[in-house]
């Protein structure tokens, strides 16, 4: 059994495609077709179904992709680690990132970058579900997102700085006047909100749910930056994590009187996976910025 041949397995897997996949791996289909014979007849079982140009695992190749993913996962763990002992901080860091977190992590990365030149770093933003789940597929080597504290098998969680959910109102609004407002009146106002599947919302609708309470949403939008410059140029308010006006001057956050609204942010690792030196000395950088502002 080859490596390679694992790694043919598990594209195939995915795509359940043989031509995809072999384009996918820079090889025919001929080849990925022969290796994944290789392949089953040591195993002594079929790993797929083939119906014409149709495929489908069987239940040994449903059993043997967790293991062989497991397997190619070891061996790149393996061969970062030693990069990491050499001190060759190159290759990849993949970052998920909430999207609360655009104006906290934006001064970091060019600190970052220029420490480390030959670092080639990703960042992708997305709901905490969809980044949660890249995570686990090792997809990502940390996120950064607000999350309910929780036994989770699967992460170990950094604390990094907690920020409140406040009432945000452009400077110009008379509104901004307010030492605090209740969320009753809130609901009367013109507001905007983040789509669903934003932290932040969620941690709203929760809280509505629990007031029994039914807002009058006006818009709902799936970009931070656009929510906070119609805010900023207009009389919509909205109800956001308050880190997420870092650098919006034009803006202003009112507590919200009666709750105590925090919640708490985290640099999120897979459980027992092997930390990148990059990502940890990342995440040391980040605490740093969190803590000042």
């Amino acid at each position: 059994m080859e490596v390679r041949q694992l790694g043919y397995f598990v594209k195939a897997a995915e795509l359940l495609h043989f031509t995809k996949a072999a384009e996918a791996v820079y090889i025919t289909q001929s080849t990925l077709s022969q290796q994944i014979k290789l392949l089953e007849q040591e195993l002594g079982m079929p790993l797929f179904d083939r119906l014409g140009k149709h495929v489908s695992l069987t239940e040994a190749g449903q059993v043997f992709l967790g293991h062989a993913r497991r397997v190619l996962l070891d061996i790149e763990k393996g061969k970062q680690a030693i990069n990491d002992l050499n001190n060759m901080l190159a290759g990849e860091l993949r970052i998920g990132v909430t999207y609360a977190f655009t104006s906290l992590i934006l001064p970091v990365l060019p600190i970052f970058s220029k420490k480390f030149p030959n670092l080639k770093i990703y960042l992708e933003y997305g709901a905490p579900e969809d980044l949660e789940f890249k995570l686990k597929q090792s997809e990502l080597d940390l996120i950064l997102a607000f999350h309910n504290q929780s036994n989770d098998p699967d992460f170990d969680l950094q604390p990094l700085s907690k920020s409140n959910i406040v009432m945000v109102v452009a400077k110009n609004n008379k509104l901004a006047k307010l030492k605090n407002i209740s969320l009753k009146d809130v609901l009367d106002l013109n507001l905007i909100l983040p789509a669903k599947g934003f932290s932040s919302r969620n941690f709203v609708d929760e809280l509505f749910e629990k007031k029994k309470i039914k807002p009058s949403i006006r818009v709902e939008l799936n970009d931070m930056h656009s929510l906070l410059s119609l805010v900023q140029n207009g009389e919509q308010v909205s109800i956001i994590n308050e880190k997420a006006l870092i650098g919006w001057d034009q803006l202003v956050a009112v507590p919200i009187a009666g709750n105590k609204l925090s919640r708490q942010s985290y640099v999120i690792w897979n459980k027992g996976a092997y930390r990148k030196k990059a990502a940890v000395i990342f995440a040391e950088e980040l605490l740093k910025v969190s803590t000042a502002v």
